[in-house]
C-alpha cells in the first residue's frame, strides 16, 4: 500500500480537485481505493439525492482514515539490533 495515495485522495477530496481524483482512481494499486473513488465521483455526478453522495463521501473518508492507520502499523519496523 502507498501512503501517498490516500494522502492525496484525502487532499484532492478536501479541495474538490475531481479531475486529479479520478486519475488517481485509475492509477491507484489498491483497488478498495480505486472502488471507493468511483462510487464517490458516480454518485457526485449522477445521484439527485444529497444523502446517497454523503453517504459515499464517507465510505470514501472512513476508507482512507483505516487505510492510513493500517500503513502507519506496518510501517513501524523493529531495530535491527539491541542493546540491551
Amino acid at each position: 500500500m502507498n501512503k501517498m495515495d490516500y494522502d492525496r485522495a484525502l487532499y484532492y477530496t478536501h479541495r474538490s480537485e475531481w479531475d486529479n481524483l479520478l486519475i488517481l482512481m485509475v492509477r491507484t494499486k489498491d483497488q478498495f481505493l480505486s472502488k471507493r473513488i468511483e462510487q464517490f465521483l458516480h454518485a457526485y455526478h449522477f445521484e439527485r439525492d444529497y444523502s446517497v453522495i454523503e453517504k459515499k463521501l464517507y465510505s470514501l473518508l472512513r476508507y482512507i482514515d483505516h487505510a492510513n492507520e493500517t500503513v502507519e502499523t506496518e510501517d513501524k519496523e523493529l531495530p535491527m539490533y539491541s542493546l540491551s
